[in-house]
């Protein structure tokens, strides 16, 4: 297999792991896990953002109807979300595949520690090959669980590819794309394979209504592009139904409808660090650890670092200059001042016995630095 993809999300939809039902369909997960399980043989880093959590919970108290009622919802997904990441735990472990969860919300990306902190997590499962399962704690977030709002697990998963960098967002529900129309009301409508710009015609095209399983339509979905094609991520809606989908999306078969990267990666991030948050402080390194980031894509570790100027928090952007103030870059910094005049010229092995925790081996991840060439 010749993965076209490296890094991707792929968020599950409430109405494609129900079958549009009020419970779980385990066979067709079982075939959505055995396609997944398959890719990561091959070495893809695999995130699964899942819906389904209500509809798990709803099948184990049918009675409860927790529609337009957020407590109830809230009561169904509480008892769901467990129900939920044991049929993804039995169907991956059949593979050997360990799964992990986590539950965020939008405030816990918001913020800068929390947005380090999810960011940290899911890159150390990835590099354990464990595949993580996200979801929207509803439980905790009254936002999130409101029907027709943007704050859905297509947002969510938008928000993940931003997070992880990722390479490819696939949305699975039951509908095959975008159409022209609404293609349950408009026998006409046309599958529109491909989508270059999203201006206000794309977004009329979707339709407003939500899923009555589950929270998000299609004008969710092609919000959702709009967001992670801005970061730098290909984005595609496509039917989870169809045979290996999974596995042809990987390997870069057109199927459902393509949104491409609006920017790339690089440049994305590049703008917002250098344009979008204040940087709040200075690190000055030396010699060898200038000459490595010039020369190389490795990330600024503790024992490079000569001094840290300004008080600063973890999760700031910092500038990186060498000690003859020429400007390096800036990046967002895994420690704060204090931490970084506690460990600066020490190896990261000591980082721990010096603060008593770690952030990670590095002050500043290659992936979160930018260096100007």
């Amino acid at each position: 297999m010749e993965l076209a993809y490296q890094r991707i999300i792929i968020k599950l939809g409430t109405r494609l792991l129900t079958s549009g039902k009020d419970r779980l369909n385990l066979e067709l997960m079982g075939g959505l896990v055995d396609q997944t399980a398959r890719l990561h043989r091959e070495g893809a880093e695999v995130i699964i953002v899942s819906s389904g959590a209500i509809a798990s919970g709803r099948e184990k108290f049918p009675h409860l109807d927790g529609k337009g009622k957020v407590p109830i919802r809230q009561i169904l997904a509480s008892i769901g979300q467990g129900r939920l990441m044991h049929t993804y735990d039995y169907l991956f472990g059949r593979y050997g595949i360990s799964v992990a969860q986590a539950l965020l919300t939008k405030y816990d990306l918001s913020s800068r520690s929390g947005y380090l902190n999810a960011r940290n997590v899911l890159l150390e499962l990835l590099r354990l090959k464990v595949i993580p399962i996200v979801n929207n704690n509803d439980v905790v977030s009254t936002d999130e669980i409101k029907e027709l709002r943007f704050g859905d697990n297509d947002s969510l998963s938008a928000q993940v590819a931003s997070l992880m960098n990722a390479d490819l967002l696939a949305i699975l529900g039951d509908v095959e794309g975008l159409y022209t129309q609404d293609p349950g009301v408009y026998p006409e409508a046309k599958l529109i394979p491909y989508v270059s710009h999203i201006d206000e015609k794309v977004i009329e095209m979707a339709s407003p209504q939500a899923n009555p399983q589950g929270m998000g339509g299609m004008r969710s979905k092609v919000q959702a592009a709009k967001l992670a094609t801005g970061f730098g991520t290909a984005m595609v809606i496509a039917s989870g139904k169809e045979r290996e989908i999974i596995l042809d999306l990987a390997e870069g078969k057109p199927h459902g409808t393509l949104f491409p990267p609006r920017v790339s990666k690089l440049e994305s991030r590049r703008r917002f660090l250098m344009s979008g948050p204040p940087h709040k402080g200075k690190l000055v390194i030396d010699r060898g650890a200038a000459a490595a980031l010039r020369t190389g894509e490795g990330s600024l570790l503790p024992v490079g670092i000569v001094d840290a100027r300004g008080n600063f928090e973890r999760g700031d952007v910092l500038d990186v200059i060498d000690i003859s103030e020429n400007m390096l870059g800036c990046g967002i910094c895994n420690y704060s001042s204090s931490d970084i005049r506690s460990i600066k010229g020490l190896h990261s092995d000591r980082i721990t016995s010096i603060l008593g925790y770690t952030y990670g081996e590095e002050a500043i991840h290659r992936n979160n630095l930018v260096v100007l060439k």
